[in-house]
């Protein structure tokens, strides 16, 4: 992936797309999330394909950074506290190869920072089963699923899943939030 300028581009994926967007979204530094898929082997994959799981894709997120105001390392350490590193392709109830951990790394320093972090997490705890992949192909996701946790707050899935993961972030990371104030 290109940078822009100075910005730089991280690209996750810890199951759902909707979470992983409605947290980063929140992050200083962050200037834009864009949720797609990445990892497989169909060219311009929809969502339908994606959720079929035979396409080898992941549901990701494509996040545009500023490193001058949030580091790669804080990237990471915000992507393994909010999902769960140590599932085998699922996170909660969303279960399939579309859901999987994954680091698709930009370049070498990705690559090396994403594999220590892993190291470091394997001396402390279980052992983390997230991939550490080349970014070799993005795809946008279809616009309904962009700000889908702004746009549906309300929504029940947004509640149960998505609002306590924000929760917890304002608790645990709230210096690294746009809004430093707590709700």
């Amino acid at each position: 992936m290109e940078e822009s300028g100075k910005n730089k581009v991280a690209v996750f994926g810890g199951g759902c797309f909707w979470c992983t967007e409605a947290v980063f979204s929140e992050l200083k530094g962050v200037i834009s999330v864009m949720p797609g898929y990445s990892g497989g082997t169909m060219a311009n994959p929809s969502y339908e394909d994606v959720c079929l799981g035979k396409t080898g894709h992941a549901e990701v997120i494509k996040i545009t950074y500023d490193p001058g105001q949030i580091t790669y390392n804080n990237l990471l350490t915000i992507f393994f506290a909010t999902h769960d590193p140590t599932a085998v392709n699922r996170q909660g109830n969303d279960v399939g190869t579309q859901y999987r951990s994954v680091v698709f790394y930009a370049d070498e320093e990705q690559k090396r920072e994403a594999e220590k972090f892993i190291e470091n997490l394997n001396v402390s705890g279980p052992k983390v089963v997230t991939e550490v992949k080349p970014l070799e192909n993005f795809y946008e996701a279809e616009e309904y699923h962009r700000n889908y946790y702004k746009n549906n707050s309300s929504a029940p899935y947004c509640q149960v899943v998505i609002s306590p993961k924000l929760d917890k972030l304002k608790e645990k990371f709230s210096r690294l939030l746009k809004s430093s104030q707590s709700e």
